[in-house]
């Protein structure tokens, strides 16, 4: 599968986690392609913390507006009634619990909802930016990302290895091959991509799985 169409297989599923009314902060890389795929007849609010609430799907090719950037750099659109601010009141939005989503990309997730998302040790960061914030402080945590890395190697573990963004904070991990549920029991496999079979996605899961009782597919 293309990377490009691993992108919309995900960013399409997460976005059926969206409800009427939420208020959603997209993580930048692979987590922006949720705001491409909106269910008809649901209207969130796309939060990005360098200050707009109400971001909406990216500029089609040469309608891009060099003052609308999200957090990460790459060009959005505004919705009809979008609001700008300061960085401190955009981190006061996610500090203070009003975010309901928040969508983030990883470098690993684990059984325990343990989220590592910012470094690998030896390598040159610019910093944790507003992971750390927006796990702890909204509602639901998505984890959006490719099952395995560019080695083939899974990122879904039993416990994470490199640098924690957070613990316990993961609710539900989103693949190109599956939808797994953060549990008390551990990771619950609830749903295996198209083209893929249950078997696929244990063979390529370092963690333990439980399997649901009623696997659906997307």
């Amino acid at each position: 599968m293309e990377v490009i169409d691993k992108r919309v297989v995900i960013g399409k599923r997460v976005a059926q986690e969206l409800k009427d009314g939420d208020y959603v902060n997209l993580g930048i890389g692979l987590p922006t392609e949720v705001a491409n795929h909106i269910p008809e007849g649901v209207r969130v609010f796309f939060q990005s913390e360098n200050g707009i609430m109400g971001a909406g799907p990216a500029p089609t090719e040469g309608a891009e507006d060099e003052n609308l950037i999200n957090a990460g750099g790459g060009f959005i659109t505004a919705i009809k009634g979008a609001s700008y601010f300061d960085t401190c009141l955009s981190f006061a939005i996610i500090r203070g619990g009003h975010i309901d989503l928040t969508v983030l990309g990883a470098l690993q997730a684990d059984q325990c909802g343990k989220l590592a998302n910012w470094m690998i040790p030896g390598k040159m960061i610019p910093g944790m930016g507003g992971a750390m914030d927006l796990v702890t402080g909204s509602r639901k945590v998505i984890v959006a990302m490719e099952h395995c890395d560019r080695r083939g190697n899974s990122k879904i573990l039993d416990n994470c290895s490199l640098p924690l963004t957070a613990k316990n904070k993961v609710n539900l991990i989103v693949t190109e091959r599956a939808v797994i549920e953060v549990t008390s029991d551990g990771l619950l496999l609830k749903e295996v991509a198209k083209g893929y079979t249950v078997e696929d996605v244990i063979s390529c899961t370092d963690a333990k799985l439980i399997i649901s009782e009623n696997i659906s597919y997307f």
